[in-house]
């Protein structure tokens, strides 16, 4: 009996970190589409092809697999950045990296349906 209680609290535990690490705070498409309007980088972290296949005007397409040696096309690491993807999960990837490497303004539109 006392092992169940500790496997489901356990797994309690294990679904709460995960949902933490997995899930970003997300802006709504008005919120970026200001930030963008007052200056914010737009950046789609898509792979070539889904940039090529279409994107939001004025975003620069960044694949997540190239971030880390790329951030210099981001200019300030204090400036605003609007990140987006398909799905919203390599949106919040790409924006806990920025973070680790010293951005302070990063925000996560996640979808670039959302927009």
């Amino acid at each position: 009996m006392i092992s169940k209680i500790i496997l489901v609290v356990l797994a309690i535990i294990i679904v709460f970190v995960l949902y933490q690490r997995f899930t970003a705070v997300r802006i709504s498409g008005s919120e970026a589409r200001a930030l963008v309007s007052e200056g914010a980088v737009l950046v789609d972290v898509r792979s070539p092809g889904e940039f090529s296949g279409g994107h939001i005007e004025g975003a620069i397409g960044i694949p997540i697999q190239e971030l880390t040696g790329r951030t210099d096309e981001l200019g300030d690491k204090n400036g605003p950045i609007v990140l987006y993807c398909q799905s919203g999960a390599r949106s919040a990837m790409a924006k806990r990296l920025l973070e680790s490497k010293g951005f302070t303004k990063v925000h996560d539109l996640g979808s670039m349906r959302s927009w």
